[in-house]
């Protein structure tokens, strides 16, 4: 289950994503807060959730205009700079909004801009960290690797949500929140400075030249053992990423939870997500069972999440949401990265970061929509129709794209 971690490079690597994530979901659970905040008012006094899907699509859509740009970088320039440049600008915007909360000068737009600009530097950083994996450990520990990220990537999410709960309570706000975040960023910038670059197994950078982002995209539509995944992930993600916004919707207008108790379902959440996670980790095989299982799965456990009669019953539908979810996201990775090959890794892993974030734009601001309209219950259960829905258009449309590559290629032939 953990034998990537023999590795000396992935093993720092892993320490500090573990102090910077658990940062990240800190960050997360303070800005739904914060947003929630600042559009309470007489009117609304649980405040806006088209405010909510607002920042959540803006985080989101730079990826959707620009994700495929980054993976191009990717392949073009060394990764761990990159990486290093990336994180160093994160942590600046974390100072930049926690001061601003703490002096009482935060506004709703604050978080907009913060939010847009967070993701445009995440169009270069997350498929370049994501090609970066495959350096560190090599492609025959690589699925167990993602898997790993992924257990470190939930392990924070049951900590940091639940933590942030309390710490806003505490400290009495959520300025100190973004603080504290911009600090954690520290210790994966420290592990990427001090690894031993002779141990690394670089890829060549590809030259710069023209056509490189429709190169990307041919090899994708060429791939069925592509295609196939990025398309599920890019109709599950549309609606997966603005899920920690329904659960902030679900605990505070329909069961009346405070900063804590949202806290609690997100890391309820978070433990299905660990639990998802070390499965895949002790995984030897990747399945297309496994990831269709896993997208119904989550399609059906979110239906069950949004007719929960009570809060403990909601609670605990959270912790197979969360599975099923995890499930998807790394089998889909895994398979994606092996069938790749190391020269066009970065920009593969650019669309497939684009599908798997660039959706909330779309998903987010109908879910906030929805749950305005009919209640969070009925925004709840649409998303996981659609969930559903989109598995199913995922076969078709893999099915026809991919007949239509091969006739053209048989004519030739």
């Amino acid at each position: 289950m953990f034998r990537s971690l023999r590795v000396r490079n992935y093993r720092m690597f892993a320490a500090g994503g573990i102090v910077s994530n658990v940062g990240t979901w800190l960050q997360r659970t303070a800005q739904d807060w914060l947003v929630l905040d600042l559009t309470a008012g007489p009117g609304n006094a649980h405040g806006s959730a088209a405010a909510l899907g607002t920042a959540t699509a803006l985080q989101f859509l730079p990826m959707l205009l620009f994700g495929m740009f980054g993976g191009v970088l990717a392949d073009r320039y060394p990764k761990r700079p990159i990486l290093i440049t990336a994180q160093s600008l994160m942590a600046g915007l974390a100072l930049t909004i926690g001061i601003l909360t703490m002096t009482g000068t935060a506004q709703v737009w604050h978080v907009y801009v913060m939010a847009f600009l967070l993701g445009l530097i995440s169009c270069v950083e997350v498929p370049t960290r994501q090609a970066f994996v495959v350096e560190m450990v090599g492609r025959k520990d690589l699925p167990n690797a993602i898997a790993l990220n992924s257990s470190i990537f939930n392990l924070a999410r049951v900590v940091g949500p639940a933590l942030a709960g309390v710490l806003i309570y505490v400290l009495g706000g959520t300025g100190p929140i973004f603080l504290i975040n911009a600090l954690t960023f520290g210790a994966v910038i420290s592990s990427l400075i001090f690894m031993r670059k002779s141990e690394l197994n670089l890829s060549e950078p590809v030259p710069r030249a023209k056509g490189q982002l429709r190169e990307g995209l041919r090899y994708v539509l060429r791939h069925e053992e592509l295609l196939m995944p990025v398309l599920l992930i890019a109709f599950v993600s549309m609606f997966s990423q603005s899920f920690s916004m329904s659960i902030a919707l679900m605990a505070r207008e329909v069961f009346g939870a405070g900063a804590s108790s949202f806290g609690l379902a997100s890391s309820m959440f978070a433990v299905g997500a660990l639990v998802g996670a070390l499965l895949a980790a002790r995984r030897a095989r990747l399945s297309r069972k496994v990831l269709f299982a896993g997208a119904i799965g989550f399609g059906l456990f979110q239906i069950a999440t949004g007719v929960a009669p009570f809060y403990p019953a909601y609670l605990l539908l959270l912790i197979p949401t969360g599975i099923a979810l995890i499930t998807i996201n790394t089998v889909a990775n895994a398979s994606v990265q092996i069938a790749t090959s190391p020269e066009m890794r970065g920009r593969v892993m650019g669309i497939y970061m684009l599908v798997f974030t660039g959706g909330a734009p779309l998903g987010a601001p109908l879910i906030g929509w929805l749950s305005e309209l009919g209640g969070p219950r009925t925004g709840v259960i649409l998303s996981g129709v659609l969930v559903l829905v989109g598995t199913g258009l995922a076969v078709v449309m893999t099915r026809l794209i991919s007949s239509r590559v091969r006739k053209p290629a048989l004519a030739m032939a």
